[in-house]
């Protein structure tokens, strides 16, 4: 019915072998070939897709021991990535990662003081995740939003690559002292110090509340 439908608007051909075309617009194209070429190895392909999907949503865990081996440049540019991709409201890209050198991470412990900044040491990669501030509070509400969702798909990416993550929010990080050692800058709000790393042992799945208990169908 579709293709009749753009035989009549605009002549164009249709190939038998591999479904191309040089007429429709990008958009209606796309939709044609999914109903046109649809097969059964691309709803199986979208499935796979969809359960890795799922498994890596279900199979993330809060990790607190780690191997040395830090985690490296590529791999964390390719995290920052997909975390651009979060929902935004206005696309005001509100989200700030800083990835802790040597000398930024002494600081913060210095920062932290003894006790706490053992906890520091526990990965090998720590990133501070901060969101920007504008003073409007609902602009600011939605942003913080936003760089949560950023964060979470960086913790959800690493676990895609194998990778253990950890979402701190130490003290440290809420204090004068601690946002200098990592240049927070004042219209920031700290959000997480995420650790990364290739963890070590298993975690097993934490009991979860079912959807029964916090999901109402309003009439």
């Amino acid at each position: 019915w579709l293709l009749r439908r753009w035989e009549r608007w605009r002549p164009w051909h249709l190939s038998a072998a591999g479904c191309t075309s040089a007429g429709p617009p990008a958009k209606a194209l796309r939709t044609l070939r999914r109903s046109a070429c649809g097969s059964p190895e691309a709803d199986r392909s979208a499935s796979v897709e969809r359960v890795e999907l799922e498994d890596a949503i279900r199979g993330r865990r809060t990790h607190k021991a780690y191997a040395p081996e830090p985690v490296d440049r590529e791999t964390l540019d390719q995290l920052f990535e997909l975390a651009r991709w979060a929902p935004n409201h206005h696309l005001t890209n509100p989200w700030r990662f800083r990835v802790l050198g040597p000398r930024s991470l002494e600081r913060l412990r210095r920062s932290a003081g003894p006790d706490a900044a053992a906890k520091l040491d526990r990965a090998p990669t720590l990133v501070c995740a901060s969101v920007k501030l504008t003073g409007d509070a609902v602009q600011d509400e939605e942003d913080l939003c936003a760089a949560a969702c950023a964060v979470y798909i960086v913790l959800v990416g690493a676990h895609a690559r194998g990778l253990g993550g950890y979402w701190r929010t130490p003290g440290v990080l809420r204090t004068a002292d601690g946002r200098a050692a990592v240049g927070m800058k004042d219209d920031e709000l700290f959000v997480a110090l995420i650790h990364l790393g290739y963890a070590r042992g298993d975690k097993s799945a934490p009991e979860r509340l079912p959807p029964l208990d916090f999901v109402r169908y309003l009439s």
